[in-house]
């Protein structure tokens, strides 16, 4: 009798094992069987850099309510859909980011301008204002969490708290009933009482204080900058200046690290961005160009590793931290940049505390929601989605150094008078910098010696 083989295949491992999972592929690993694999894979990154240009859409909708300038947001520590707005009419808005709503209007809440916002506790139930009009109010607000605040707010403020001079801006303490002021001297308030407590200034300081901000790592330690070029650190437990660096330019806002508690972040006046580690200040740590114009403001992602700014140049960008382990500014190696036809100046704007959405205020009065992520996809994403999105960001990464993959990453479209501005300012920058290497050359070897561009930041330093 004739034995016969038979092949048996198990239908297991051909069929999916639950209703609505893909069927298993069975795949020969060998490398000799795909001498074309490298070629696939390269196709691939180029059509997913391709994807997310064309899924780049990052507006995702406007807070409107004001009648004038945005001038100043700010959002609570616990509370991933309250953000408060003051406008140059003495306007304050509360908003819902979730319902895209206002939950609460003043509309006169200062007579003129609102210079400082902040929320007194982490949940975001009061909320302190300064304006030009030389008070300070504590407003009762509902942080509209639903903890048992429904028709909390009020109209009328808690306490006012006035002064001589009009204020510039204003933080509280993270854990005490202190807050601090910026006028012509930085000023700490206790909560329960209508004088400022004790008021900060160095010796030989005759400024006007812009911004004024509490370290999040060491409350007692605070930080400003003034009319005046400097950047300096107080200490509440002292009651003194501790340090002061004079810069080129005057900075027009600062911002601390959430992470990394000794970083600095400065919005300056020469249309850049500097870092400082405040236990080093001869010169700046980084040093970030791409502003045509005065930068205005700055704020840290909740994860330390991004920053926004926002400047007079109508723009909004977004930075990837080197000091905090981003390898580049984002993609193609550049920051970043959002902008509208209808968006003015930019005076203001923060991340949401998920850091998924960047807010920002400006001269037409509007508070504009975007994506901190271009090309993320709004609502629910199933499990394949996302590892389809994470394969396709990898294979990018891994790509990026190709000429195809890397053109089209790099590729952005800016508005005329930004890209006629940017190709002035390196035009200029490169005039200056031949005149002094020619002047370099013509002068006796060695009495001129090359000043790197770090060093050329900070003037002096005092204590």
């Amino acid at each position: 009798m004739v034995k016969i083989s038979v092949l048996q295949h198990n239908p297991a491992l051909h069929v999916p094992i639950r209703p609505g999972d893909p069927t298993p592929v069975q795949r020969n690993l060998n490398p000799s069987m795909h001498p074309f694999a490298k070629a696939r894979e390269r196709t691939r990154a180029l059509n997913a850099a391709k994807l997310d240009k064309i899924f780049s859409k990052p507006f995702v909708d406007s807070l409107e309510g004001h009648i004038d300038a945005v001038e100043v947001l700010t959002k609570p520590l616990e509370s991933l859909t309250t953000v408060a707005s003051g406008s140059w009419d003495g306007g304050l808005i509360l908003h819902n980011l979730h319902t895209r709503s206002e939950m609460l209007k003043l509309p006169q809440a200062h007579k003129g301008k609102i210079s400082g916002l902040c929320f007194a506790d982490p949940k975001g139930s009061r909320l302190l204002s300064c304006g030009v009009d030389r008070n300070v109010r504590l407003w009762k607000v509902g942080t509209g969490d639903g903890e048992d605040d429904s028709g909390a707010s009020s109209q009328e403020p808690l306490h006012v708290y006035p002064w001589k001079t009009s204020f510039n801006s204003i933080d509280h303490h993270r854990s005490d009933p202190l807050f601090a002021t910026a006028s012509s001297t930085v000023q700490i308030w206790d909560e329960t009482k209508s004088a400022p407590v004790s008021n900060l200034t160095f010796p030989t300081s005759n400024e006007t204080v812009s911004s004024v901000r509490f370290n999040l790592a060491e409350p007692s330690v605070l930080a400003s900058v003034g009319s005046d070029r400097t950047f300096t650190l107080y200490d509440i437990r002292t009651g003194k200046a501790e340090r002061r660096v004079v810069m080129q330019f005057r900075s027009n806002a600062l911002a601390w690290s959430p992470t990394l508690p000794t970083m600095a972040l400065l919005a300056s006046e020469d249309h850049n961005l500097y870092t400082f580690d405040v236990r080093h200040m001869a010169a700046p740590v980084q040093i970030y160009k791409g502003h045509v114009a005065a930068v205005m403001s700055c704020e840290w992602a909740p994860t330390g590793v991004e920053f926004v700014s926002g400047g007079w140049d109508r723009t909004v960008r977004i930075w990837s931290s080197r000091e905090a382990g981003g390898k580049e500014k984002g993609p193609g190696g550049r920051e970043v940049v959002y902008h509208t036809k209808r968006m003015q100046r930019v005076t203001s704007t923060i991340y949401s505390s998920d850091a998924r959405y960047v807010l920002s205020g400006s001269d037409d009065g509007n508070v504009r929601i975007w994506k901190a992520k271009a090309s993320d996809k709004l609502g629910v994403i199933t499990a394949r989605e996302r590892a389809s999105m994470e394969y396709r960001e990898s294979l990018v990464k891994r790509w990026s150094v190709d000429k195809d993959v890397g053109r089209v990453m790099r590729t952005r479209h800016l508005p005329k008078s930004v890209y006629k501005a940017g190709q002035l300012k390196h035009t200029m920058l490169e005039a200056r910098r031949v005149k002094d290497e020619r002047r370099r050359k013509h002068t006796r070897a060695g009495e001129q010696k090359p000043v790197a561009e770090k060093k050329k930041t900070v003037i002096t330093e005092q204590s």
